[in-house]
């Protein structure tokens, strides 16, 4: 019988817990969603204006969850958050949706990004390479690898904190190192420059011709927008560059490993979310410098950063890409797997949640929450589904952000007397100019893509009748 413990141990300091923030928010995203951003407003004076928006918004909200993570410094995070301001409905909602789209599509993704750009040093690994033909499901070289990917991160994790915690120190430090050496590159050793070139677009805004389905045609003209057509392509064009800069609030999850969590998680938040935000800011200044908008918006598969990388180091940079960004993914996935399965261990005790994921293993890790949040991961890879859902995970995110956020001003009058030891920076200012920009992002998004956000809408009101079956089974065995 496997030996269990019933807390977890505070292993984390700073350094590590501001490591899952970066390491968590740098996937794949940043070397391919500039391609889409691109498509949607044309302009180098754009590309940068919905990168800014997007770090100001993710800045924002980290500094915001500050003074919730303090309140609260248990894992669970997010969950926790919203059933203290809210109910215990609204916490099971993410809860429910964190586990059905936002963390398990996102460790999907990123597998399958890991194992696309693995495929450049070895090709039988590419999706191309159909391993399986069932008729009904087409299994790829691609998923296989993404899977065992998951499995063998997820056996890690299962070991303990410390395994998890050497590969994401290892892991984000090396790709921050890389990706800062990839931007310094770009502006001094790019064969032909295009800053100038570039920069004469400024903010007029502009948007590739599409097609009667409202997709972009590959030759089509670039067409000028305004006004609430401008809107719209901003918000399109932010589902990619929130998608590549989500996930920064996966270190409230493991609060109760994290060493002086009351200080160190709002601290890790803020400077986790500043150091990727630059890093991401000063990638899309480089590209720009490489590569003419043109080839930005049309980069083959929309690999951006391969592009810029053979602007830079010739053919070589393709591969130069696909070693850094295995080694993002590989970080990234880590960081992912190790705190989702916290909020499953959380819901759990709850009782909303399997009643196994609410026990540690002898190395005080929720084990079964660790391999059933492999295990939907794992069937989303094979699905080939992550790609959709991954189109919704910046709505629902979103959506939640905004609502615990508003958390923040409910709490303040429900619990005015409850320590505080960080307060909300720019209180109530910040938090106020956060919720209005999330919800408009989120109703422009209604307005003009709403394939992006019904899907994720009805699998978090699936929720209800799980969350009252699961309370009417709480109370039948009372």
């Amino acid at each position: 019988m496997t030996e269990q413990t019933n807390s977890f141990k505070p292993t984390l300091g700073l350094f590590d817990a501001t490591m899952i923030v970066a390491g968590s928010m740098i996937g794949s995203g940043i070397f391919i969603v500039s391609a889409d951003i691109t498509r949607n407003v044309g302009s180098a004076g754009w590309l940068i204006a919905v990168w800014l928006i997007t770090g100001f918004m993710t800045l924002t909200a980290a500094l915001s969850y500050g003074e919730l993570s303090a309140m609260f410094p248990k894992a669970g995070g997010q969950y926790v958050y919203l059933k203290e301001a809210f109910n215990p409905l609204a916490g099971f909602l993410y809860g429910w949706s964190f586990f059905a789209v936002i963390q398990t599509a996102t460790i999907a993704a990123v597998g399958v990004a890991f194992s696309k750009f693995a495929a450049y040093l070895i090709p039988a690994l590419s999706e191309k390479n159909i391993i399986a033909d069932l008729g009904f499901i087409t299994i790829s070289a691609a998923q296989i690898v993404a899977i065992i990917l998951i499995i063998f991160l997820t056996y890690i994790n299962t070991k303990g904190i410390e395994g998890g915690k050497l590969i994401q120190r290892i892991f984000t430090s090396a790709k921050l190192l890389a990706l800062f050496g990839l931007i310094i590159f770009g502006f001094f050793l790019a064969k032909q420059s295009f800053w100038s070139e570039n920069w004469q677009t400024g903010m007029n805004a502009v948007q590739l011709e599409k097609d009667t389905a409202g997709n972009f045609i590959a030759n089509g003209s670039w067409l000028p927008i305004g006004g609430a057509a401008l809107i719209g392509a901003i918000a399109a064009a932010m589902v990619g560059s929130i998608f590549s800069s989500d996930a920064w609030n996966n270190v409230t999850f493991i609060a109760g490993e994290i060493k002086n969590p009351k200080k160190n998680i709002g601290l890790s938040l803020f400077l986790g979310t500043l150091i990727v935000t630059v890093i991401y800011v000063c990638a899309n200044l480089m590209y720009l410098n490489v590569l003419p908008l043109q080839a930005i918006s049309h980069a083959e598969n929309d690999r951006v950063a391969v592009a810029a990388s053979k602007g830079i180091f010739g053919d070589a940079g393709t591969y130069v890409i696909a070693v850094l960004i295995m080694v993002s993914t590989f970080g990234c996935n880590n960081g992912l797997i190790l705190s989702g399965a916290r909020v499953y261990n959380t819901m759990a005790k709850d009782g909303l949640f399997f009643k196994k994921a609410a026990t540690l293993n002898k190395n005080s890790v929720p084990e079964f929450a660790l391999w059933i949040q492999c295990l939907v991961a794992g069937l989303l890879c094979l699905s080939g589904k992550y790609g959709d859902l991954l189109d919704m995970i910046s709505f629902v995110a979103v959506m939640f952000y905004v609502l615990t956020i508003a958390g923040i001003f409910i709490l303040r009058k429900k619990q005015p007397n409850m320590e505080r030891p960080y307060k909300a920076f720019g209180y109530p200012v910040l938090p106020a100019l956060y919720i209005l920009l999330g919800v408009a992002f989120c109703i422009a998004l209604i307005i003009y893509k709403p394939q992006f956000t019904w899907p994720g809408l009805i699998i978090t009101l699936i929720g209800i009748p799980i969350y009252y079956i699961a309370v009417a089974n709480k109370k039948s065995k009372i």
